[in-house]
């Protein structure tokens, strides 16, 4: 039987592709460059704005159940904790230790569903170096869940820290949110860890 790769992408305003005004995100061109490639895939992009990881973990699983239950390679990406991180009253919406649960919690499940995982840490907050910090933590703590799972884990925060381009494409956003251009960099790290994932 020929392949057919289902993919569902759970996340916040970042999977959704807040203020990318092609609406492509960075979802967008990954699958776009997966069918170029010649992979049968049909991709869910998942992605609710404002969500943090325990909003996200009482929706996800029944979400991707609805939409996995077709093809023959059924896959999860979970990307969050940018709303975690945020601290918009000055203590972040979620503590850390918090998030770690809950992905380990999500990982679980979706080994038992039979669906393997792929996940990313939330990008950095250019202008805000506090922000930036818990990113970087919070990733190095997620990547740690993930690899005692065997689960494939990218690292957005520090390759994105100091990267101008970033900064550029988030002050061109809203603030936030990048555009375009930013979502285009997304992609670009995450598309090589992706490919090697799909084999």
């Amino acid at each position: 039987m020929a392949r057919d790769l289902r993919i569902c992408f759970v996340g916040d305003s970042f999977t959704a592709g807040t203020g990318d005004p092609t609406g492509a995100g960075w979802v967008g061109p990954v699958l776009a460059a997966l069918r170029a490639d010649g992979v049968a895939v049909t991709g869910y992009p998942l992605g609710v704005r404002r969500e943090t990881s325990l909003d996200i973990a009482r929706r996800w699983y029944p979400e991707v159940r609805a939409r996995l239950r077709d093809g023959t390679d059924h896959r999860v990406v979970l990307s969050f904790g940018a709303n975690d991180v945020s601290a918009p009253t000055g203590r972040p919406r979620v503590p850390q230790e918090r998030t770690l649960d809950v992905l380990a919690a999500v990982l679980d499940e979706a080994h038992a569903a039979g669906w393997p995982a792929f996940v990313t840490g939330p990008p950095p907050a250019p202008g805000d170096g506090a922000q930036t910090g818990r990113a970087l933590a919070l990733s190095a703590a997620m990547a740690e869940v993930a690899a005692a799972r065997g689960v494939p884990f990218t690292d957005l925060a520090a390759p994105l820290a100091t990267d101008p381009s970033w900064a550029e494409a988030v002050r061109a956003g809203d603030g936030i949110h990048p555009d375009v251009r930013g979502y285009r960099l997304l992609a670009g790290l995450l598309l090589p860890p992706l490919r090697a994932w799909l084999g």
